[in-house]
């Protein structure tokens, strides 16, 4: 049986990133992204239905993202579906996460928090994956004369 796993979101970040790293050096962070599902009722009214989604991104992609998001800031996240389980105060968790692997800064340059530069940044252009640079402790670099902004 074929499966394919793809996300494509755009929002708006809805808290400040706080970047952490593992005791492998990797750099890792979770923000929260806010988009809007605009419906018409039966009566003709248009409404604005929120979700709310939690996107783990890492290495030099999670760097980037605290370097030039906060909290408002418009970005796009390509990634794919996480489902986690966990256990907490003797009941059984889960979470449906995106894992981003593929992040794209929005708007003008004059317009992004913190005075953010054009362009966005793949790490997968530059490693396997966000997810195999994060097991394996490290991945390579871009040069830094090759970051798109």
């Amino acid at each position: 049986m074929a499966s394919f796993n793809r996300v494509v979101l755009m929002g708006n970040v809805t808290r400040d990133i706080e970047l952490k790293y593992l005791q492998s050096g990797t750099a890792v962070t979770e923000l929260g992204l806010a988009m809007n599902d605009r419906r018409k009722t039966q009566s003709g009214e248009w409404v604005d239905e929120p979700v709310f989604v939690d996107v783990t991104l890492w290495g030099r992609t999670a760097e980037i993202a605290s370097e030039y998001l906060s909290k408002g800031a418009p970005v796009f996240i390509e990634g794919r579906l996480k489902y986690d389980t966990w256990e907490a105060d003797g009941q059984k968790r889960s979470k449906l996460r995106v894992v981003g692997e593929r992040m794209q800064l929005i708007g003008p340059r004059g317009e992004r928090p913190r005075g953010g530069g054009g362009g966005g940044y793949n790490e997968s252009e530059y490693s396997e994956s966000a997810t195999a640079s994060a097991n394996s402790g490290g991945g390579s670099e871009p040069p830094q004369d090759d970051i798109p902004f």
